[in-house]
């Protein structure tokens, strides 16, 4: 349905597409999700035909976007984070006039204002000045401009941005309508959002792509991130040691706790590996009892930060002379 390929854009010398390429198959609900100044909203532009790309290719249901633009654009309804609305119009008024820009044939256009104000609750809103509509209308009427002439392709930057709770979850369950007939991209920074509605999720980092699955799969691929939180009474280098040497933990840090004459350690484990049991025998082996122990999961905004978490070099801390990176097995000896 979408395939962009090796798509760069530049500012000047600000980067804000780099060599980015996915594919978007039909009937799905794709969430493109990235922080602020990600790169998202100008990948959009570009997919859209707003704006030209400094180089790379974007092909929209086959057409080149920029070789044939006006069989590209017909497959897609774009509502921007801002939407292009005329506040002196009526809601019917704005809506008969995109109509005619998008050259839907005279004799369709009643039925298509009609279907389209239906489907976004308009109905009522028909004849009313749109400077005079709430937030969540002019989002409803811009959604509303966006599906005439029923486009194969639904491309939504920011829908929800300003709205309250209520006009949230009313969007929500309309681009959820909207997906059972239309391929619909949901552009946002809130995870909520896109985990509430969409089917795959397309996660975007300094514009380059970080990850391209499914929200249940991207929360399993980070599962080796799994973390224990621990409390244990005694001495920090016997606890420094046990972590160490015990096979399933990534990584872990230690450091001073409340508790007096105890130390508190975060440990990542491995993709399925609940070390609790055996972190028990161990440290009871060595006499310092465990006053804390914590398993906790995973969620999407984890997986979110750490594929989006910019390079940085670490602070020292009073944690860093008991915090490590284990070493691979054959570097690890049994612990007694």
């Amino acid at each position: 349905m979408i395939e962009v390929n090796h798509l760069v854009k530049r500012y000047g010398n600000a980067l804000a597409v780099d060599d980015l390429s996915f594919t978007v198959e039909e009937g799905q609900i794709y969430g493109f999700l990235g922080p602020n100044g990600a790169g998202k909203s100008t990948t959009m532009n570009i997919m859209t035909g707003y704006i030209a790309s400094t180089s790379g290719d974007v092909f929209i249901d086959g057409h080149n976007i920029l070789d044939e633009p006006e069989k590209a654009r017909k497959c897609i309804g774009y509502l921007p984070e801002i939407p292009p609305l005329y506040t002196d119009m009526t809601v019917e008024e704005y809506l008969s006039f995109a109509a005619e820009l998008k050259k839907i044939p005279k004799d369709k256009i009643r039925r298509m204002l009609d279907e389209s104000m239906e489907l976004t609750g308009l109905l009522e809103m028909r004849s009313r000045l749109i400077k005079n509509l709430s937030k969540g209308y002019r989002q409803r009427t811009g959604l509303a401009q966006a599906i005439l002439g029923y486009p194969k392709i639904i491309i939504l930057d920011e829908p929800m941005v300003g709205l309250d709770p209520k006009q949230i979850i009313e969007i929500r369950d309309l681009i959820r309508k909207l997906g059972k007939n239309h391929t619909v991209i949901l552009s946002s920074h809130i995870l909520s959002e896109i985990s509430a509605v969409c089917d795959q999720i397309l996660i975007i980092s300094h514009g380059r792509l970080a990850a391209n699955d499914t929200p249940e799969n991207l929360e399993k691929l980070m599962e080796g991130s799994n973390t224990l939180n621990l409390t244990v009474k005694g001495d920090a280098p016997s606890l420094h040691r046990i972590l160490k040497q015990t096979e399933g933990i990534v990584s872990y840090s230690v450091s001073s706790s409340e508790e007096k004459g105890a130390w508190d350690a975060v440990i990542k484990t491995a993709p399925g590996s609940d070390l609790r049991e055996r972190l028990f025998y161990l440290l009871a082996s060595q006499k310092m009892p465990i006053l804390n122990l914590q398993q906790s999961r995973v969620s999407l905004e984890t997986v979110f930060l750490e594929l989006t978490e910019e390079d940085s070099p670490k602070k020292d801390s009073e944690e860093s002379s008991f915090a490590g990176k284990i070493p691979d097995s054959n570097e690890r000896s049994d612990v007694s």
